[in-house]
């Protein structure tokens, strides 16, 4: 498994399952928490199975074999109010059961089940006797481990298909049309089911759509977690409820309870500092720690030079003013440009950003007395594409700032309230302390903010292009009303230079690209439709306003291919 960067040693055992050979995973002698604390230096951050405290804690465990579309099985079961997690298929048993499982979902996955070396699930998830859903390689893991037969198909299946259910009375699909649009994406196919399955469903081209057993294991060939199957959310609720029977106690109330009880007994009378950036995510997690130790929080704000028009005075007019808490403001955009200098590589800004920052805050806290904690608004998609899950079969994307951007020393012990949550989840969770719908609602902004929205080195003069740019196209989203529906709106200023004509005079200016997006949770995101005339007007605007750019273009590209930022 991989966090931050450390590889954990795992041992390899291989277990008999009937006639079948399952590849599992040894314990891990040391706790991947207890690793990752003694490699930043400090306590171990919260474990996973603290995010559902309490005695009626509960999950369904995301078997991760590599989709693209594994985090979005866990986001669904969440918003049936059920607890999920995503972990990668060689997770030891002794992580799993911490987490009380009622139910265990394989992922799809680019592999090949009959392929060597192809992942499997391990021995404990059959031996459990919990309920199992395959989902399109998952359910070929399932056949392919319990007695099946999977081939590659004479015929793909990608896209839009239609969903024939042969049985209505499982409960599985329970509240289901007896036909319905699926979305495929397979190249393999079940030739036979295991022993004990029975067809539920077909297509056209899947015989075996869905099928079934009495011991509650289920195989799904389509994906039930993708937007484009408009019922499969209630599949997936059909499993959590009617066949793990999960109570649904997974609410942003019972959440926000238990943080602060949590955060009280971590703290204890220590102090805590809070990297502070005036987004939503570091505001709700200021919130909750000053909401439960009060003044034992000191809030750093830093001016990193990278922040956009205005936000270093809004950010400290919300938060000292309105909130009352203690806020320390540092201007650091001198330091933070000197240590750009040069940098192009992205990756590279990031680490050089992330490493500052906890320069900063270190040098900070030993001048304010001793300071024991630093407090991140690290959310669960920052862990899983910084870290790709930990698992084999993913690839990792980027280094986000709050994950990977850390040193790999450092002095303050963390404490990261929303690691576990999706962002829509802090949102709710800053409505439960009472946050303003203004904060709550703001468009997220990167850790390293503008400094990867500069293709190629940052200066001064290109940070200023860039902070005028991207005014004008913030101010003409939020006239036309569209804030609210994009996830995030923003112009980048590329290292392309073209020609253009002003006034009868040649100009050789900066391009400027304008990105919208729209998106749940950022692992996925489209480019949103803006309408012509708005288009034309940032950008009259942007070529009239700001005089080193005499050009400006629209990216339309979705995530994936893309990320969402360019860098």
């Amino acid at each position: 498994m991989v966090i931050f960067g450390i590889e954990m040693t795992k041992d390899k055992s291989k277990q008999d399952l009937g006639s079948h050979r399952v590849t599992t995973s040894g314990d891990i002698e040391v706790s991947t928490y207890l690793e990752i604390a003694k490699e930043l230096g400090g306590e171990q951050p919260s474990a996973p199975e603290e995010a559902i405290s309490g005695a009626e804690r509960e999950a369904i465990i995301v078997i991760d074999f590599g989709s693209q579309y594994s985090l979005l099985i866990a986001r669904r079961i969440r918003e049936c109010q059920v607890y999920c997690e995503l972990l990668p298929y060689d997770t030891p048993w002794e992580k799993i059961i911490s987490l009380n499982p009622k139910g265990f979902i394989l992922s799809g996955g680019p592999a090949s089940v009959y392929e060597p070396g192809a992942p499997l699930a391990p021995a404990y998830i059959y031996e459990s006797n919990l309920p199992i859903l395959g989902i399109c390689y998952g359910m070929q893991v399932i056949t392919h481990q319990l007695g099946g037969k999977v081939m590659p198909a004479t015929k793909h299946e990608y896209g839009h298909a239609v969903l024939h259910v042969s049985n209505v009375d499982s409960p599985l699909l329970a509240d289901l049309d007896t036909s319905l649009p699926v979305w495929m994406s397979h190249g393999d196919q079940i030739e036979e089911m295991p022993p004990g399955f029975s067809a539920l469903a077909y297509t056209e081209g899947s015989p075996f759509a869905i099928m079934g057993n009495d011991k509650r294991i289920f195989g799904l060939q389509f994906h039930p977690e993708v937007a484009h199957t408009p019922q499969g959310k209630t599949i997936l609720k059909n499993f959590a409820y009617r066949i793990c029977g999960c109570r649904g106690n997974w609410t942003m109330g019972n959440f926000t309870k238990d943080s602060l009880a949590r955060i009280k007994e971590q703290v204890g009378r220590g102090k805590v500092i809070n990297a502070l950036s005036g987004g939503v995510d570091s505001a709700v997690v200021a919130t909750l720690i000053h909401r439960a130790i009060g003044n034992q929080l000191t809030c750093i704000f830093v001016n990193n030079g990278l922040l956009r028009r205005e936000e270093v005075e809004r950010t400290f007019n919300i938060f000292h003013l309105n909130l009352g808490m203690n806020i320390i403001h540092i201007d650091a955009s001198e330091r933070f440009l000197h240590c750009l200098k040069g940098v192009v590589n992205p990756e590279v800004k990031r680490k050089v950003i992330g490493e500052e920052f906890i320069k900063v805050f270190e040098e900070e806290a030993s001048r304010i007395g001793k300071v024991d904690f630093l407090a991140q608004g690290t959310l669960y998609p920052d862990v899983i594409e910084s870290a790709s899950s930990g698992s084999k079969a993913s690839a990792k994307i980027k280094t986000h700032h709050n994950v990977g951007g850390l040193p790999a020393k450092m002095t303050l012990n963390l404490i990261e309230p929303l690691r576990y949550l999706f962002k829509d989840e802090v949102r709710q969770v800053g409505l439960e302390l009472g946050l303003p719908e203004e904060m709550i609602w703001r468009q997220p902004f990167p850790g390293p903010g503008l400094a990867i929205r500069i293709i190629g080195e940052v200066t001064k003069e290109k940070l200023e292009i860039l902070r005028s740019a991207d005014w004008v196209v913030m101010n003409e989203i939020k006239k036309a009303k569209l804030y609210r529906q994009l996830w995030q709106s923003f112009a980048i200023l590329t290292d392309v230079k073209s020609v253009g004509v002003m006034g009868d005079f040649r100009t050789y200016g900066y391009l400027v690209s304008i990105r919208a997006v729209t998106s749940e949770d950022a692992m996925t995101a489209d480019w949103a439709r803006l309408p012509y005339d708005l288009l034309a007007r940032i950008s009259n605007r942007i070529v009239n306003e700001v005089p080193e750019v005499n050009r400006v273009v629209y990216d339309i590209t979705s995530k994936p291919p893309s990320t969402i930022e360019w860098e």
